[in-house]
């Protein structure tokens, strides 16, 4: 999925912004629909400074599950970006943090 057409839902946390766009992790093939559908969800979201442009390098710290991940629903990846976004933010998360918006003056 394009970023430019994602639904992006933001949150406002701790003088950030959380963006996730919550989507169908395999979406309907027309040219060979599969014989169950497979309505399981996935997400991509960044966390970045209000205002700021996630088009340009470094102004955002972007982030997605790991590739097996699914969600029953939209509302479910919804809530699972969100709560990633926050551990990016409060320095929890294992991998990600925000260091570099803060330290980058961006």
């Amino acid at each position: 999925m394009a970023d430019e057409t994602a639904p992006w839902q933001t949150v406002e946390y701790e003088g950030f912004e959380i963006h996730v766009a919550p989507f169908l992790k395999s979406p309907p093939d027309e040219t060979n629909p599969p014989v169950v559908p497979d309505n399981r969800y996935t997400y991509v979201g960044y966390v970045c400074h209000p205002g700021a442009d996630p088009a340009i390098p470094g102004h955002t710290v972007p982030f997605h599950p790991d590739g097996e991940e699914s969600f029953a629903g939209k509302d479910e990846a919804l809530y699972e970006g969100v709560h990633v976004g926050r551990s990016i933010v409060d320095g929890t998360h294992p991998d990600l943090t925000v260091l570099p918006l803060v330290t980058g003056g961006v």
